[in-house]
């Protein structure tokens, strides 16, 4: 079978079980973006999924996303950066990025709504929380983020749109939960503090290994790889 069979059958698969999942929670289907993340894959495993009925993809390195976007720009999708962001690389990703849920700094912060004021476009953030405190990974602790959250309340030219978590990987899902709840608490206690339930409205949470119990944890956006693309091949070796 061809890859773009592959991905179309992929994509159906992981739509039934989001849908499931959404079912069992009470949700409405609808409120869940499925963000295929396409990171290290080509411009025509995009395409291929693009062709199945996908709009959203995610990026962890901007330069790749930036000629990904180029190369498929006639085909109105939309591009999320979920990698850790450089802050010189801020401007390259206010110009491409219509979503970056990797913020997890002031400086940072600044410079993308400086860069997006100079650009004149308007990308939806988000606060990447880093509640496991893992050292391999970034974002904000809880106390950083609630004062992200207020500073981008008062930005010129990006929007707030919610917070985003990567847990530690788990061996069984249930491991995830109690990450996305304590994601979902934190939004939920900034809202019943007076930040505009609007500003927060997305939890990006939840991948391949454990999205459905992410979606029964509040989750709005789901980042699944793996389940659509298949593994990743190891990168090459030096030299």
């Amino acid at each position: 079978m061809p890859p773009e069979a592959d991905i179309a059958s992929n994509l159906e698969r992981i739509r039934r079980r989001v849908t499931a999942a959404a079912d069992r929670a009470h949700r409405d289907p609808a409120s869940i973006t499925l963000l295929a993340v396409s990171k290290t894959f080509g411009a025509d495993l995009v395409r291929s999924a693009a062709a199945a009925g996908q709009r959203h993809f995610g990026e962890n390195r901007v330069q790749e996303g930036v000629l990904k976007a180029d190369e498929l720009r006639h085909l109105s999708l939309e591009w999320h950066l979920i990698g850790h962001l450089q802050s010189n690389k801020a401007r390259k990703a206010a110009g491409t990025f219509g979503w970056i849920h990797s913020v997890d700094r002031l400086d940072l912060l600044r410079k993308l709504d400086d860069s997006a004021a100079e650009l004149g476009t308007r990308p939806r953030i988000l606060v990447q929380v880093g509640l496991a405190h893992e050292a391999t990974k970034f974002g904000a602790d809880e106390a950083a983020a609630r004062d992200l959250v207020h500073a981008a309340l008062a930005a010129r030219a990006v929007r707030l749109a919610g917070l985003m978590v990567v847990p530690p990987i788990p061996d069984d899902p249930e491991a995830s939960r109690p990450w996305f709840r304590r994601l979902r608490d934190l939004r939920d206690g900034l809202v019943g503090t007076g930040v505009p339930a609007a500003s927060l409205a997305n939890l990006s949470m939840g991948m391949s290994q454990d999205f459905e119990v992410a979606i029964d944890e509040g989750a709005t956006i789901v980042r699944i790889g793996t389940a659509i693309f298949g593994y990743r091949p190891p990168p090459a070796p030096a030299g």
